[in-house]
Formats: structure tokens, C-alpha cells, sequence
């Protein structure tokens, strides 16, 4: 009986500590939003076990009328929860793709392509240059604000990998 309990109890103990690493995503949304995506929830958890998994995934396009989904598509959904996805991984991947924002690992890989010495900098002219030349152009004003909170030596190099917190947490300075 004494091992039952000690085992209920380091389940518990392990869900709340899961529960406290995304706890914040909570405050990403309005009370009705977290309803709406509760719901969205509800319909996609086909079995009602509180995790979505690939049966749930294939009998939910089953439903919308797409029968033939291959499993390595299901799998590839799966896995951007990174585990089990319970309604706190549900919400934070919604989050993540409504925020707009990507995580910080890819913004650092895309830094990274222009610093092929990987000193953590990349030239602020040069980067300017490339923005203002490549694929979706930026104008100056656009350079110019995306440039405002970067943090910029006095050699005119941006530090990218401090660019890439302010990006996906804000910067301090706006929040005092």
C-alpha cells in the first residue's frame, strides 16, 4: 500500500512540475480563448483519455473527410509537442504559432548562416545590406526599428544571440 501511494505521489509531484514549466501560457490568452481551444481540445481527443495522439489526429481528419493521412504527417504534428500533448502543450503550441514568434533555437540557426566564424555577431551594415536586398526587402524605417532594441557594439556588430532573447522574451528595458 505504502509503494502505491509513493508512486500516486511522484506522479503528481512530476505533472505539477510539468504543469509549472508552461504554467505562463495561461496568461498568453483571454479566459475565452483558453475555452474556445479547450474545446477545439475536446474535439481532436477523440478516446477523452486528455492526450492527443495519432489515432486521435486520424480519426479527426476522418471526420473532416481527409481519410488517407499518412503517419509520417500525423507523426510530424506529434512532434512538435515534444512529449504527450495534454492541454497545456496543446495551448503552448498554439501560442507559439500565434505569437508569431519563433523559437529562439531557429532565430539563432538563421543567425547563424550569416556568421560563419560563429563569433555571435554579424556585421550591422552587412546585415542591413541583405535585409534591404533579399527575398521579403525591408525598407530603411524597417531596418532602422528592427536595429532600435538590438544591442550593437561600437564596431557596428550586432550581438544576435542577446537579439534573439529580446525577440522571443522581450526586452527588460521595456518592461521597468
Amino acid at each position: 500500500m505504502k509503494l502505491e501511494s509513493a508512486s500516486k505521489k511522484a506522479a503528481n509531484k512530476r505533472q505539477r512540475g510539468a504543469q509549472k514549466t508552461c504554467s505562463n501560457v495561461f496568461s498568453m490568452f483571454e479566459q475565452s480563448q483558453i475555452q474556445e481551444f479547450k474545446e477545439a481540445f475536446g474535439c481532436i481527443d477523440q478516446d477523452r483519455d486528455g492526450v492527443i495522439k495519432k489515432q486521435d489526429l486520424r480519426e479527426t481528419y476522418a471526420q473532416l473527410g481527409k481519410l488517407n493521412v499518412k503517419d509520417e504527417e500525423l507523426d510530424e504534428m506529434l512532434n512538435e509537442g515534444k512529449g504527450p500533448i495534454n492541454f497545456t502543450v496543446f495551448l503552448t503550441l498554439f501560442g507559439e504559432k500565434l505569437n508569431g514568434t519563433d523559437p529562439e533555437d531557429t532565430i539563432l540557426a538563421a543567425f547563424k548562416l550569416f556568421d560563419p566564424n560563429g563569433t555571435g555577431f554579424v556585421n550591422k551594415d552587412e546585415f542591413k545590406r541583405l535585409l534591404m536586398n533579399q527575398a521579403d526587402k525591408f525598407t530603411s524605417e524597417e531596418v532602422d526599428q528592427a536595429f532600435a532594441l538590438a544591442p550593437i557594439d561600437v564596431s557596428g556588430n550586432i550581438d544576435y544571440k542577446s537579439l534573439c532573447y529580446i525577440i522571443t522574451h522581450g526586452d527588460e528595458k521595456e518592461e521597468s
